[in-house]
C-alpha cells in the first residue's frame, strides 16, 4: 500500500508524543499514513519490550492506524551504519511515502537525534537504484525517496520552521499516550507494579506535553499544535495556505 505520510519514530510511544495530532489532522484530509518503529523499546525503564508492542498496537487502534511496523534495531545501541540504513529502506521503498515524519534532530534522548539522521540518510539512500532491498515474498523492490522528511520536536525545545494545528485531534493524541500504561502515569497500573518511576511516568510530564501544544498552538493562533523542522526551503504556490 502507498502511503501519503510514513512517520519512522526510534521508540514505540515517540510518535504519539511528537506527531500523531498530525497525522490524524492529515488523516482528516484523506491522507494514508502509517507507522514504523525503529526498536521495541527494550532499555525502557518500566514495562517489557513485549508489554512495549502491545500498548503500540493499542495506542495505533486509538488513533485507528492501520499500519504499524517495528524494524527491531537494538535500542539505545542502534547506528547510523550501511547495516542498519538497509534494515529501514525496505520500508520506505514498501509503503512509498511522499512525507518522511521522524525524530528531533537534537534531543535530551541520545536515540532521539540519532535516529533522525539514520532515517533521513535511510531516505536518501532509498532513493538510489543500485542499492538492491527485497520484500516479504523476496521480489526486488524499486528504488523510492520520499519528497519531504520532517523532524518532529520532542522534549528539547527548538525553534519550529513550521507548526500543524491539531487543536480538534489534541484529546485523542492524549488518549492514545495513556494507552502505554507501562510508561506514563497511570494509578492502576502503579498500584499493581514495583517498578521504579522515570523522567517520563510523573503527572507532570504529561502536563509538560499538553503545555509544549499549547506553546506551539499559541504561535500561530490556535489552541494547539504540534511543530517540525526541515532542512530544505518550503514553498506554497497559493498564500492563503498560510494560517
Amino acid at each position: 500500500m502507498k502511503l501519503d505520510i510514513l512517520a519512522i519514530t526510534a521508540h514505540p510511544d515517540d510518535v504519539e508524543l511528537c506527531c500523531a495530532g498530525t497525522l490524524l489532522a492529515q488523516m482528516a484530509l484523506g491522507k494514508k499514513v502509517g507507522i514504523v518503529d525503529l526498536t521495541r523499546g527494550e532499555l525502557g525503564t518500566r514495562g517489557t519490550p513485549e508489554g512495549r508492542i502491545r500498548e503500540a498496537a493499542n495506542a495505533a487502534a486509538v488513533l485507528n492506524i492501520k499500519i504499524r511496523d517495528n524494524v527491531g534495531l537494538a535500542d539505545g545501541f542502534f547506528q547510523n551504519i550501511e547495516s542498519q540504513q538497509k534494515a529501514i529502506i525496505p520500508y520506505i521503498r514498501k509503503y512509498q511515502p511522499d512525507i518522511v515524519i521522524t525524530n528531533a534532530i537534537d534531543d535530551r534522548h541520545p536515540d532521539h537525534g540519532r535516529g533522525a539522521q539514520l532515517v533521513a540518510d535511510s531516505c536518501f539512500y532509498s532513493g538510489l537504484r543500485m542499492i538492491e532491498t527485497f520484500d516479504e515474498l523476496g521480489s526486488k523492490q524499486e528504488a523510492w525517496r520520499p519528497r519531504l522528511v520532517f523532524h518532529a520536536i520532542q522534549d528539547r525545545y527548538i525553534k519550529p520552521d513550521f507548526v500543524v494545528d491539531i487543536t480538534a485531534f489534541h484529546e485523542l493524541k492524549i488518549e492514545a499516550i495513556r494507552a502505554f500504561k507501562s510508561q506514563f502515569f497511570n494509578s492502576e497500573y502503579d498500584v499493581n507494579s514495583n517498578e521504579p518511576q522515570s523522567y517520563i511516568s510523573s503527572p507532570a510530564f504529561l502536563e509538560f506535553i499538553i503545555a509544549r501544544a499549547e506553546e506551539m498552538g499559541h504561535a500561530i493562533g490556535v489552541k494547539y499544535g504540534e511543530g517540525f523542522t526541515t532542512r530544505r526551503m518550503l514553498g506554497v504556490q497559493d498564500l492563503s495556505s498560510f494560517i
